[in-house]
């Protein structure tokens, strides 16, 4: 083998093992960040269930106001209605 083949199969060697040592290097830090993104991610999850939760319970919490609030006011309307006057008095 001459000395330039030797250089070429050196540089091969060597520009394969960089390239293997950029996609490994790139894989290590696509799967850190996919981790930090799971975990903000279930950090959004978390926070926006505890708020649709309390969202929940303040709006349950509304709709029976407006519930007993109606119910007064048919309360209120079937008294001023009264029933209907009868032609001959019941005894």
């Amino acid at each position: 083998m001459s000395v330039e083949t030797i250089a070429v199969i050196i540089s091969i060697v060597t520009m394969l093992l960089a390239f293997f040592g950029v996609v490994g290097w790139l894989a290590a830090r696509i799967y850190a960040g996919d981790q930090k993104l799971s975990a903000r991610i279930d950090t959004m999850d978390d926070m926006l269930t505890k708020r649709i939760d309390s969202l929940g319970k303040k709006l349950s919490g509304r709709i029976d106001g407006v519930e007993r609030e109606l119910i007064e006011v048919k309360i209120g309307l079937a008294r001023l209605e009264r029933p209907p006057r009868r032609l001959l008095p019941v005894r």
